[in-house]
């Protein structure tokens, strides 16, 4: 326990530095703010860090306070016990975020609550006594961390206002249920608590709020606050649905200073498509009338709209930085990505990246907000800010070189509906059947469509539906060209398969991408930087003639460290190395465990860094990075001090990489800290820890020697190419003919085509 402490300190220690690391910024003090008194929004922080911890636990309070902005609020939703005992839970029944139905298996019962039957187990059938000293905080969102189960205990409102927070917001939401049951809301609160400690109070029932009304406003300055329900539900006051009262908000203004509202209330999510409808005036509309405007329901594990690409900092920034209005706070789950989209993105925060700050390098372009490699993800990765553009370079059976991920055209394309049966193994390159771009022509590629899959397989995170088919192939010539006329920093060019193209398909791979760049001029000139990647040591050797190019290792295995030998042999073919991310930062089972020596070992040998590859979905995140991919972003720029991060998402990388938050020796409220890694699963017992695993192994000088490529095969055509990497539908130019244009392969079908089109015309599917 005392180790747990003294982590937990650290942890404090630690994200304190982050929301209180400077003075305001001059910058920061004049932004123009449309709120209600043109005041910074507030973060209000339910439960806490709710979405890290049980609700209103120690610990999420202290850390909700110490990980955000200077103001930041606790929101306590209050249940009372038999005794008349206020605690912080937020739903009526306890039994789905505490250990009560274990504690007391034979306690639930059944009560009406606004009209409704609800069974579990209810506060105010135990004495605050029984509660405290028996029953346990449980998480109750499942996607959240699940250790700290059963160490916290419940938290009174005594409890939470004696860690003196800089605000407090009291929720009364069943005033009506427990008056019922003969224990009073209102006398709780003025006999037990006091308003000098309580900044806000809201609740969904007028007649509670008209009842505190004359007391809380003059003898504390107690602002009072309207909570709105589902527009279908009815108020119990006044018997009318939440939508009706929607319409006359001057009745409001009456008996509060606020309203605090479902976020879809203001920016409502089409329920089919799940993108955003336009904004209702009902910021606006309570602003004109006076009443401040808080949006509830934030939650970064809890995506909202396909509008976000689920980055949950540019929901905030769609409810405060808008020409029309913003919202006066947020009640969120998840309190620091709150106070960085206030503090370091919102109102054109941002300035153009420090020098040596680290790249942003695509992967496959924007390829989580349109189908990877295609003319629209390129020209929105240059939008949004990148400063490397990639193209992984595939050929064609006729010598056309492209920009797609994998030879593999399933998954990326339709071909499945057209070229079923020109499916294949070539064990070479994968162990499973595809449709591979050496088996087609250039004119049979461009007659597919491109295809956006989640790269976490069936429905689960899809991204952008609507642009599932949207864009154009593009060839490496079109890349180059489009990499010129945009002016973009630079280019990488990945080679894979290199060996296997030239001797089993004539195909010379290394060839087509050299003279592409050359009649780019890309190797005269060293104002946009070249890139040039592969898992292959020979494919790098052949481009060390050009003294401009970088030349880039992709390390396909996790490794724990980075011996000399094998660094010495990296220097003798590359200048840098992509590495994946656990490489840099260990994890198990969800949280972080140490940063390895990888980084630094390979700077010492003056080569660097890129790591591989970043998204926005936090399923792929550590519990440590707060569902939050910015946080992950600073862990590994300003923690681990790579030199590049390969993202699908660059737009948020960028608004990492240009807000003066990214800066940690800035003077500013509000600098966005790495993690520390190891310090979250530290709080968590040993006993329930999970177990530990052997660690990577180290880098070895096997992982980095290829052997020499082959000779190109000689193998027949019937035709003559295009030039490499020409534009679509190009004539033959000066590359050499190409082979593979007859059908190959299995003569054409393989055994489980043939399978699958005999089950298909029988009819069995």
């Amino acid at each position: 326990m005392m180790i747990r402490c003294l982590l937990f300190i650290s942890l404090l220690i630690h994200a304190t530095l982050a929301a209180k690391g400077g003075k305001k910024s001059e910058e920061g003090s004049t932004k123009k703010w449309t709120t209600l008194n043109g005041a910074e929004p507030v973060v209000i922080a339910r439960g806490g860090f709710s979405g890290l911890f049980p609700e209103s636990s120690g610990f999420a309070n202290k850390m909700g306070i110490a990980t955000s902005l200077p103001n930041t609020i606790l929101f306590c939703n209050l249940q009372l016990s038999k005794d008349g005992v206020g605690i912080c839970q937020t739903d009526i029944r306890l039994d789905n975020s505490t250990t009560i139905a274990m504690v007391f298996p034979k306690g639930q019962t059944t009560y009406k609550v606004n009209g409704q039957d609800v069974k579990g187990w209810f506060a105010l059938d135990y004495t605050a006594e029984q509660l405290l000293s028996n029953v346990s905080l449980t998480q109750n969102v499942f996607s959240r961390p699940n250790m700290f189960d059963g160490l916290l205990p419940i938290s009174t409102v005594e409890d939470v206002t004696g860690i003196k927070p800089p605000q407090f917001w009291l929720n009364v939401q069943y005033d009506t249920f427990y008056k019922e049951h003969k224990l009073s809301m209102q006398k709780y609160i003025e006999s037990s608590i006091k308003f000098g400690a309580i900044n806000y109070i809201s609740s969904p029932e007028i007649g509670f709020l008209k009842s505190m009304s004359g007391k809380a406003g003059r003898a504390a300055k107690t602002k009072l606050v309207f909570k709105f329900q589902d527009p279908n539900a009815v108020e119990p006051t006044t018997n009318q649905t939440y939508s009706e009262i929607l319409k006359n908000l001057n009745t409001i203004k009456s008996f509060a200073s606020g309203i605090l509202v479902p976020k879809n209330y203001i920016w409502p999510v089409n329920n089919k498509t799940k993108y955003l409808d336009p904004p209702t005036t009902l910021v606006t509309d309570a602003h004109k009338l006076g009443l401040e405007v808080y949006a509830s329901g934030f939650a970064n594990d809890m995506p909202a709209s396909y509008n976000y690409s689920y980055d949950p900092s540019a929901e905030y920034l769609q409810f405060i930085d808008n020409s029309q209005f913003a919202v006066d706070g947020f009640l969120t789950d998840f309190p620091p990505t709150a106070s960085e989209a206030i503090s370091c993105f919102a109102l054109n925060n941002n300035t153009k990246p420090t020098k040596g700050k680290a790249l942003i390098i695509t992967n496959n372009g924007a390829s989580g907000v349109y189908p990877g490699s295609t003319d629209l993800a390129y020209q929105q990765a240059i939008n949004d800010g990148a400063d490397i553009i990639d193209c992984s370079v595939q050929m064609s059976k006729d010598g056309v070189a492209f920009c797609l991920d994998s030879p593999d055209l399933i998954g990326k394309t339709n071909a499945m509906t057209t070229f079923m049966s020109r499916s294949t193994t070539v064990p070479e390159i994968q162990p499973k059947n595809g449709i591979f771009s050496f088996d087609l022509s250039w004119s049979e590629i461009q007659t597919l469509k491109p295809e956006m899959l989640s790269p976490f397989g069936g429905d689960g995170f899809p991204r952008n539906p609507a642009a599932k088919n949207q864009g154009q192939f593009v060839t490496l010539n079109g890349f180059l060209e489009l990499a010129k006329s945009k002016g973009v920093s630079g280019i990488l060019i990945d080679i894979e398969n290199a060996g296997y193209l030239a001797s089993k398909k004539g195909l010379d791979i290394v060839d087509s991408v050299t003279k592409a760049l050359n009649n780019a001029t890309f190797d005269k000139q060293s104002t946009q930087q070249v890139l040039i990647q592969s898992d292959d040591s020979s494919v790098l050797s052949k481009f060390s003639n050009v003294k401009t190019y970088k030349r880039v290792l992709r390390l396909e295995k996790e490794v724990s460290n980075a011996p000399k030998k094998p660094l010495d042999e990296i220097k003798k073919h590359a200048d840098a190395v992509v590495v994946s991310r656990r490489s840099i930062v260990t994890d198990k089972e969800g949280f972080t465990l140490a940063y390895t020596n990888v980084v630094k070992e390979l700077h010492s040998a003056n080569i660097s860094v890129y790591v591989s590859v970043m998204r926005n979905e936090f399923i792929t995140f550590a519990f440590d990075y707060f569902s939050d991919p910015i946080l992950e972003i600073a862990t590994y720029v300003a923690g681990a001090g790579v030199d590049g991060i390969i993202t699908q998402f660059p737009a948020t990388a960028s608004r990492y990489m240009r807000s003066p938050c990214s800066d940690m020796n800035a003077d500013l409220p509000y600098p966005i800290l790495p993690t520390e890694p190891g310090g979250l699963l530290g709080l968590v017992p040993e006993e329930v820890q999970p177990p530990a695993t052997a660690p990577a192994p180290a880098l070895a000088v096997a992982d980095i020697v290829d052997p020499p490529l082959p000779p190109v095969a000689n193998v027949s055509t019937s035709s003559n190419p295009p030039s490499a990497g020409g534009p679509p539908g190009a004539p033959p130019a000066d590359s050499k003919p190409s082979s593979g244009i007859a059908n190959v392969a299995n003569i054409g079908l393989s055994l489980v085509s043939i399978m699958v089109l005999s089950l298909l015309s029988a009819g069995c599917y």
